[in-house]
C-alpha cells in the first residue's frame, strides 16, 4: 500500500463511482479498478458494496477512509512545511469571514501584505456556520465567526466584544435622537440576522426582547447583513446588529441608534483547524490579532 493508492481510494469514496473518480484523477477506468482490487487483496477485505452504479463503503472501508484522510493531510502538511522552509513566506493565505465580522480584516490585510508582499490572499464569505465548515474542510486557513458557536473542532482566539445598535431608515428617526430603549422596538418591523444552521445572534436578540416583556415583530430573517442594511435603507424595517459590522458598509439613508437599556454584546472569534498544519502565513496573520 502506498499514498497514491490511498489517494485513489479516497477519490473513489468521494465521487461514489469509479468512472467519475477516474475522470477526476485524469486516468482511465481499468487502471483505477485494478488499483482498488490490489488494495483489497493486500488488506484481505472488501472495501465497497455495489448498489446499482453507486459504490457504498463497507465497515472496513469506512475505517480505511477515515485513516487515509489523516495520512493524506499529514503528507500535505509535510510538503507545505518543507516548501516554506526553502522558499520563505509566500504562497496563498485563505481567509473567511461572515460579513458582519469583515471589519476585523481590511486594516490587518493591508498591514500583512505590506510586510509579506509575496503572499496572495484568498477571501471567502458566508455566515458563521458556513465559515466553520470551510475551516473544517481545509478550504480556508483562518476564519472570523460570530459566537455563540460550538468550538470543540477548532483552535481559536476570542476577539473584542461589540455592542449591538438599532439601525433605522433615516426618515423614521429624528435628527436629534441618539438612542432608543428596547421597549420602543416592540412594534417596529424588524429584519434580523439568522445564520443558516445553528443558534447565534438571532436567538440572542429574541431572548433579549422577551426579557423586556415583548415578542418582536420580525418581518424578515437573513444571514447576510448587506441585504438587511439594503432593506433598512429602503424603509422596509429596522434591524439590530453589532455596531462595528457597520464599518464595512455605506450608511446612506440609515440612522444608527445606541440601545440604552441592554448590555448584550456581540462576541467573535478567530478560528482555525486543530488538526491541520498551520502555515507561517497563517501564524503571522494570527499574531496581528494580539
Amino acid at each position: 500500500m502506498d499514498i497514491r493508492q490511498l489517494q485513489y481510494f479516497s477519490t473513489i469514496v468521494e465521487e461514489g463511482q469509479i468512472t467519475r473518480a477516474a475522470k477526476k484523477l485524469h486516468m482511465s477506468q481499468p487502471p483505477l479498478s485494478h488499483q482498488l482490487k490490489l488494495l483489497e487483496e493486500e488488506l484481505g477485505v472488501k472495501l465497497f458494496e455495489r448498489n446499482g452504479k453507486i459504490l457504498e463503503l463497507t465497515n472496513p472501508g469506512k475505517v480505511l477512509y477515515q485513516q487515509a484522510q489523516k495520512l493524506i493531510q499529514q503528507l500535505e502538511n509535510t510538503i507545505n512545511e518543507v516548501k516554506e522552509t526553502e522558499e520563505g513566506l509566500r504562497g496563498v493565505l485563505a481567509l473567511g469571514a461572515s460579513k458582519s465580522c469583515f471589519s476585523y480584516f481590511p486594516e490587518r490585510i493591508q498591514a500583512f501584505l505590506k510586510k509579506y508582499p509575496l503572499v496572495k490572499i484568498h477571501l471567502r464569505e458566508g455566515d458563521s456556520f458556513v465559515i466553520g465548515e470551510h475551516v473544517k474542510n481545509n478550504e480556508i486557513d483562518l476564519g472570523v465567526i460570530r459566537l455563540p458557536m460550538e468550538l470543540s473542532d477548532f483552535s481559536y482566539r476570542h476577539l473584542s466584544k461589540d455592542p449591538y445598535v438599532a439601525v433605522f431608515p433615516k426618515e423614521w428617526v429624528n435628527k436629534e435622537q441618539a438612542s432608543i430603549s428596547m421597549s420602543l422596538l416592540k412594534d417596529i418591523p424588524l429584519l434580523l440576522l439568522h445564520r443558516i444552521k445553528g443558534q447565534g445572534q438571532y436567538e440572542l436578540i429574541l431572548n433579549e426582547c422577551r426579557r423586556h416583556g415583548f415578542e418582536p415583530n420580525i418581518v424578515c430573517e437573513c444571514p447576510d447583513v448587506t441585504m438587511i442594511l439594503s432593506l433598512v435603507s429602503k424603509g422596509v424595517g429596522a434591524t439590530i446588529i453589532p455596531k462595528y459590522s457597520l464599518l464595512s458598509f455605506q450608511t446612506t439613508n440609515i440612522r444608527v441608534l445606541s440601545i440604552s437599556d441592554t448590555e448584550i454584546m456581540a462576541e467573535s472569534a478567530l478560528i482555525w483547524s486543530k488538526d491541520r498544519y498551520l502555515t507561517k502565513s497563517a501564524k503571522y496573520f494570527i499574531e496581528m490579532f494580539e
